[in-house]
This record gives C-alpha cells, sequence and structure tokens, in this order.
C-alpha cells in the first residue's frame, strides 16, 4: 500500500491557513492535472487561477446572492431550507489562497452525431450518458487534487456552485470559446494538522467480479 499512499492523503479540506502557495507549486499541480487521459486526447481543459482574495470572496458573495435568489422562487419554507443549508459548503473557499476554477471544452462523439443525423435520437441518447467530454474533466481533476494532496496542500472537489455558473463567468472575465464552468478547488495549506475522510464502502458492497 506504500506506494499508494499519495492517494489516501487527499482529502476535503475547509478550512486553510493565512499563507500564499507558491507560483512554482500551482504550475506543478496544474502540469500534473494535464496528464489526465482525455477521450481522442482532445485535453478539453482550461484552468482558471485566481489568486486575488478580494475576487475570490466577489465570486462568493455572487453565489451568496444566487443562492437566496433560487430560495425566493418559492414560498415552500421546506424547499428554502433545502438550498439554503448548503450555502456554507458552497462559500467556504472564499478565506483560501487560491481558488481553481476548471473550465471544459467540447467534445465530439461521432457515433452520437451520426445517430442523430440519422434519426436515431433515442440509441444517441444512450451515448451521452457516460459523458465522455466531462469524464476528462473528472480526470483531470482528480490528478489536480492527488498533487496537491502530495505536495501537502488542501483541496476540495465542488461543483455545488455550478447554480451561478454563468454569473460567476461574467465577474471572472474569462470566454473561451465553447467552454462552461465545471468545477472548482480551494487549494491552500490545512487549518488543522489532522485530516480525515468519511468512511468508504464496504469494498464487497461497490464491485462485481466476473471469471
Amino acid at each position: 500500500m506504500d506506494n499508494l499512499a499519495f492517494i489516501y492523503k487527499r482529502h476535503s479540506v475547509r478550512q486553510f491557513k493565512n499563507q500564499d502557495v507558491p507560483h512554482e507549486d500551482i504550475l506543478e499541480i496544474l502540469k500534473a492535472a494535464t496528464y489526465a487521459p482525455s477521450g481522442k486526447n482532445t485535453q478539453n481543459w482550461h484552468f482558471v487561477v485566481l489568486k486575488n482574495k478580494k475576487k475570490i470572496q466577489e465570486l462568493a458573495k455572487i453565489i451568496e446572492d444566487k443562492t437566496h435568489e433560487i430560495a425566493n422562487y418559492t414560498e415552500d419554507d421546506k424547499l428554502k431550507k433545502g438550498v439554503l443549508k448548503f450555502l456554507h459548503y458552497h462559500t467556504f473557499f472564499k478565506d483560501a489562497p487560491v481558488l481553481i476554477l476548471v473550465f471544459a471544452g467540447p467534445y465530439s462523439i461521432g457515433s452520437y452525431d451520426l445517430l442523430k443525423q440519422v434519426g436515431k435520437i433515442e440509441e444517441a441518447k444512450e451515448i451521452l450518458k457516460s459523458a465522455p467530454g466531462i469524464q476528462n474533466i473528472g480526470a483531470a481533476m482528480e490528478n489536480l487534487l492527488l498533487a496537491a494532496a502530495a505536495k501537502g496542500y488542501g483541496t476540495c472537489w465542488m461543483t455545488g456552485p455550478n447554480y451561478a455558473a454563468r454569473e460567476i463567468e461574467t465577474a471572472l472575465g474569462f470566454e473561451k470559446e465553447g467552454y462552461y464552468l465545471a468545477a472548482m478547488t480551494p487549494l491552500g495549506l490545512p487549518e488543522k494538522e489532522e485530516l480525515n475522510s468519511p468512511p468508504r464502502k464496504d469494498l464487497q458492497e461497490v464491485i462485481t467480479i466476473i471469471e
């Protein structure tokens, strides 16, 4: 298991020390992210690194405002609470020294395009279930998190705030044709010395071996 220790060092971190992350470390971590596999080697990812603390806090405020806007769409208190109770988990990154936003770009699937063109819509939909384009982003994101953990940094894979993606993209001023916000993670030195993760399901519960 020693050779896999870098995997077990990764935990979701939500509290960070007020300490900068050297530029060289960020680049090394992002380089590791780009070595993830991607379908047809499209590498359809783009990383926006935010180190400006005021801008990071601005994004948190945008998410907070959008959360309340959505909650106010209904008068049902139960539904409101269901949205608002996750607000902290969508904005805790405001105190992190670095925020990395991962954008996903276009990814074409030849068989999907063909089936759609000849009217085989249901078959085409089946192909989209595996979402290969976004799997590329997931692979890159996991590389990023593991590389960060190996260097002693904390991260937290976040997709919850994506309901404010358009507002976030506007605030960033980032434009790249066909790209959209897929995920984000804070990056920094963990505030706590000892980190842990929720227990995992028993291995036998999640595997099937066919011989």
